[in-house]
């Protein structure tokens, strides 16, 4: 059976600290959550299943978030939830559930996508294991290990921090500061010039915010891009891994907040309740590798799903990779020998922002919004994920 994307929505991404900071993260996802079903004219009874990806659970978002925004949403208690976590992949692998239900029979309509509040992600501190014993270590939880096993601990590439990552991909895939620089330049002026041509309306909606006086304004657009960043400016920041000289904070994706939500559903869905397809999910990939380049996912990823699609490179009319860092998309673009102009058309997470779980699903409703806006056909969203994975998707428009 083939699964097929009907509506789709996501909120806008704000910076760590801005203006969804005061948004809880459930109540994020329900927004969304509830979005895709009414613009779907679905009835809420009509959804088998509600999965959302999410990186931490430590804080408000914990205890089954998909099954919390789902009841947030005013929903029946009947649908149940579940929530996924493969780290900045946590959406994307929402959507290769959703999908794998729709293929193998077990359900006709999920709602799929993912949410991360890094604003909000609380601290969190070591039990004492034994009574009366000081508190333990403490941790912030926005991003990076926590509670690390000994046997980790002892394998130094092991605890690679993400921008440790970032800097060996650079230097094994030989790399420059000033190709990195370049790379997040283009990404600030491609998605300064979508916002500015109103590309990503379509697919965002809007999330009510209220100040002190409570009083209430929306959240509209996404509030990453810096338009007029230069190669100069990027220049003149300074590499934030201890002995290196690429990664900065501004050719890197920065901690934000955001959901994003669409629907998987069966070629009977649509014919029974007259939905409106946008594409067809023709594959889903998720690969291991080395977690110390865990940056280089996306190339395995999408080798497996081309693959698995029956497709060329020279086939895929767009492709969407997430910007964890420019050196890792970089090695991407170089290694899979693609066009960057098909790559990253309206920007991608260095400048949009990468709100953990939220990310996957979020590139792939980008994606189809750009396949759906040039007329093509076929499109690739990939990403790199924490600990050694990477995950891509294969989608055509329907």
């Amino acid at each position: 059976m083939t699964a097929y994307l009907v509506s789709g929505t996501r909120t806008p991404v704000g910076r760590y600290g801005g203006a969804l900071s005061s948004v809880r993260p459930d109540d994020m996802a329900a927004l969304v959550v509830k979005k895709v079903v009414e613009d779907a004219g679905l009835p809420p009874e009509a959804i088998d299943e509600v999965i959302m990806g999410n990186a931490n659970g430590a804080g408000e978002e914990n205890r089954n978030v998909a099954r919390m925004a789902w009841l947030l949403a005013g929903f029946p208690d009947t649908v149940p939830g579940i929530t996924v976590n493969r780290l900045c992949a946590s959406g994307m692998s929402a959507i290769a559930l959703a999908t794998a239900m729709v293929e193998s029979g077990q359900a006709d309509v999920v709602v799929a996508g993912g949410v991360e509040s890094m604003s909000r992600a609380p601290w969190v501190m070591e039990k004492p294991d034994k009574a009366f014993a000081k508190p333990g270590e403490t941790f912030d939880t926005s991003i990076g290990w926590r509670f690390v096993n000994p046997v980790f601990a002892a394998q130094e590439k092991m605890t690679y921090s993400m921008p440790e990552t970032a800097e060996e991909v650079a230097r094994r895939c030989n790399i420059s500061r000033e190709d990195a620089d370049a790379f997040a330049a283009e990404s600030q002026s491609r998605a300064s010039a979508a916002i500015e041509a109103g590309k990503f309306e379509a697919e965002i909606t809007p999330v009510p915010v209220k100040d002190r006086k409570g009083n209430v304004s929306e959240v509209t657009v996404d509030e990453g891009p810096r338009p007029g960043t230069t190669t100069e400016v990027l220049a003149q920041l300074r590499p934030v891994v201890s002995g290196g000289n690429v990664v900065t904070a501004g050719n890197s994706s920065s901690l934000n907040d955001g959901a994003s939500a669409i629907l998987v559903v069966s070629e009977a869905a649509v014919s029974r309740y007259g939905l409106k397809t946008r594409a067809k999910v023709v594959a889903n990939a998720a690969v291991g590798l080395e977690p110390a380049v865990m940056g280089l996912g996306p190339i395995p990823a999408t080798r497996a799903v081309l693959e698995r699609a029956g497709w060329a490179v020279q086939d895929v009319d767009a492709f969407e990779i997430n910007e964890a860092f420019a050196t890792q998309s970089l090695a991407t673009i170089r290694e899979l020998d693609l066009d960057p102009a098909r790559v990253n058309a309206w920007g991608g997470a260095i400048a949009l922002g990468h709100p953990l779980g939220s990310s996957g699903s979020r590139i792939t409703l980008t994606l189809l919004s750009r396949l759906e806006d040039s007329g093509a056909q076929r499109g690739v969203a990939t990403m790199c994920v924490g600990v050694g994975q990477g995950t891509a998707i294969a989608i055509e428009r329907a």
